[in-house]
């Protein structure tokens, strides 16, 4: 349905009463989607169907079509972000895009309105092992924050000086959510699973020796944790842990609102 003529007709069925809304909603959250240019097709029903915008991943796209995309975006999202952009290409993208910010450690490119307040209850706590795992960790806090989720960061408590995480715990403890990013031998998800109450969500990095193997170590570590609540993405991605975390705070949310009106 993408033409205007089924449009119309969805709403005209809806206004006589054949169509209920809850049908014709199920029916639009497949509708939109606009092309850019011949290279680009933005899904601006992403966020009706999955709870979150559609998201630019930079790398493999020139700064002229994302500085495309992002004015497409714009014109619907109070949020438009893009991610793993290099310093270069944000640089390209400075007099091409009005507004744009610029997280450096995170390697995102956002518009955004000049404040966001967080739309959901709960926190995210997010850990990093040490602070080469900061790129990966602040990808995951900024996405959270973006997507207006409350974030607390703690960074540098990896297991090789494990009081620093144990002088800590109070933010295990008040977390909803929790990402826990290390590389190395990735030990640290296990660890703050064994004295979390909540789901953790474990990220490898590439950070490591050679028998890390680019992350590959870190990430069988955390696939064979022996602590319960481990849930693994794959190896750098901060983005798709903040997702993952923002679904678990979502969920939660729509449950105590359906308990509510119950």
């Amino acid at each position: 349905m993408t033409d205007e003529k089924a449009l119309r007709s969805l709403l005209e069925g809806v206004a006589n009463g054949k169509v209920t809304p809850d049908v014709a909603l199920d029916s639009l959250k497949d509708l939109a989607y606009e092309s850019v240019g011949e290279f680009a097709k933005i899904d601006h029903h992403r966020q009706l169907r999955t709870g979150f915008p559609e998201v630019i991943w930079g790398p493999g796209k020139t700064p002229e079509q994302i500085a495309q995309i992002m004015e497409v975006m714009r014109q619907r999202n109070p949020v438009v972000m893009a991610t793993r952009i290099e310093p270069a290409v944000y640089a390209a993208l400075q007099s091409k895009v009005k507004g744009l910010y610029y997280y450096e450690l995170a390697r995102i490119c956002a518009i955004t309105p000049p404040s966001i307040e967080p739309q959901f209850r709960g926190e995210i706590a997010i850990l990093s092992a040490g602070t080469a795992d900061l790129a990966v960790a602040e990808e995951a806090a900024v996405t959270a924050e973006l997507s207006g989720f409350r974030v607390q960061r703690l960074w540098d408590v990896g297991v090789a000086g494990i009081h620093r995480l144990l002088n800590n715990r109070h933010v295990i403890e008040s977390a909803s959510v929790l990402i826990v990013v290390a590389g190395m031998e990735g030990a640290l998800p296990s660890v703050v699973a064994g004295l979390a109450d909540c789901p953790v969500i474990a990220v490898p990095t590439s950070i490591g020796y050679g028998a890390s193997f680019g992350g590959l170590a870190p990430l069988l570590t955390m696939l064979n944790s022996c602590a319960a609540g481990v849930g693994v993405v794959n190896i750098d991605n901060g983005f798709g842990a903040a997702v993952l975390a923002g679904q678990i705070l979502r969920t939660a949310e729509k449950l105590r609102l359906a308990s509510s009106a119950s």
